[in-house]
């Protein structure tokens, strides 16, 4: 996998604070127009279904419930008959909502750029339910999707695993406890992912207002999660500050104008001392969760459709007999 192991990153000093095109220009200010309030952000509203764009039409979407304790709720996105790589996939929101719906999109647009068959997960939310059950969520997605035959075509490799923004850190985390188990994962896919918790890097300070993720929120949605702000509880669900095992090749993209920017980085140069192939995408000109923004912006589109095409021809090429990185450890 040497052809994906060359980090792109861009230096900071020489950005600046234009955005990539006008419709993500137009979304910033409508976003940073709306009212501030002193008050937290009010989960009620963010949980309520919302009319969205739809996304490409595919071979079969399915739900059904993965058996565990509690149960979870997954959709599985079939791009045709023949079997195809298998790719979980972790939903963002701020730990505390999003669910099958609100990542539909995203999920149908990985399965045909990436030609991969989709495991989207329902995990259980903050704060009704704290750490660690949504990796305990993922976990057993992961687990029940390695050995399954009956319900999923799957390939004689490892299923993949990608998140983004939350759901980056969730998959990091679940990844970090399945390997750890003895649990084999072919690659992985973070996109503009939380790494963390402590909010202690530059972007967060020079990111955290006015680019469509406050800082502030950011606090108050991780307590949400970790149920206290101390040191020691931060860094235990800390992919920069947790002890990661051999995990496998991953991309990671980060954008501009996010508050996480250096701390995906920062995850990225660590993954990389412990040997894992790592490729960075730094994009220019983008914001916070821009995968979810290709209806609004054709930078982000274009970036997006590159991203997801590039991480199934990772998956693809592991395939054709090159072996996933964790497998060789």
């Amino acid at each position: 996998m040497e052809k994906y192991s060359e980090e792109k990153l861009t230096k900071a000093s020489t950005r600046d604070d234009r955005v990539a095109d006008t419709g993500l220009q137009q979304w910033l200010s409508t976003v940073c127009s709306a009212p501030k309030t002193a008050t937290p952000p009010d989960l009620e509203s963010l949980r309520l279904p919302r009319t969205r764009c739809p996304g490409p039409d595919l071979y079969s979407v399915r739900n059904f419930e993965i058996p565990s304790q509690t149960g979870v709720p997954v959709r599985y996105y079939q791009t045709g008959e023949q079997p195809r790589p298998l790719v979980v996939y972790v939903h963002g929101g701020a730990f505390t909502f999003g669910d099958l719906e609100s990542h539909d999109r995203t999920c149908r647009r990985l399965a045909l750029h990436g030609d991969v068959n989709v495991m989207a997960v329902d995990f259980r939310l903050a704060p009704e339910h704290p750490a660690p059950a949504a990796i305990e969520d993922v976990v057993n997605v992961l687990r029940w999707a390695s050995i399954e035959q009956e319900q999923i075509k799957r390939p004689p490799m490892p299923v993949a695993l990608a998140g983004d923004s939350s759901g980056g850190l969730i998959a990091v985390l679940s990844a970090n406890e399945y390997i750890s188990s003895g649990g084999l994962i072919s690659a992985m896919l973070l996109a503009c992912p939380n790494a963390d918790l402590t909010l202690s890097s530059l972007s967060i300070r020079n990111k955290g207002q006015g680019w469509g993720l406050s800082s502030a929120d950011l606090r108050w949605f991780i307590q949400q999660w970790v149920e206290d702000l101390e040191p020691e509880t931060l860094g235990k669900y800390s992919p920069l500050h947790v002890d990661l095992k051999s995990l496998p090749t991953t991309l990671i993209a980060i954008a501009e104008h996010d508050p996480l920017h250096d701390e995906g980085a920062e995850l990225a140069k660590k993954l990389r001392v412990l040997g894992v192939d790592v490729q960075v995408l730094d994009y220019a000109g983008l914001v916070h969760g821009f995968l979810s923004l290709d209806n609004v912006s054709t930078a982000a589109e274009v970036a997006g459709t590159n991203l997801l095409t590039l991480f199934g021809q990772v998956l693809h090429d592991g395939l054709s007999g090159a072996l996933p990185r964790n497998m060789g450890h």
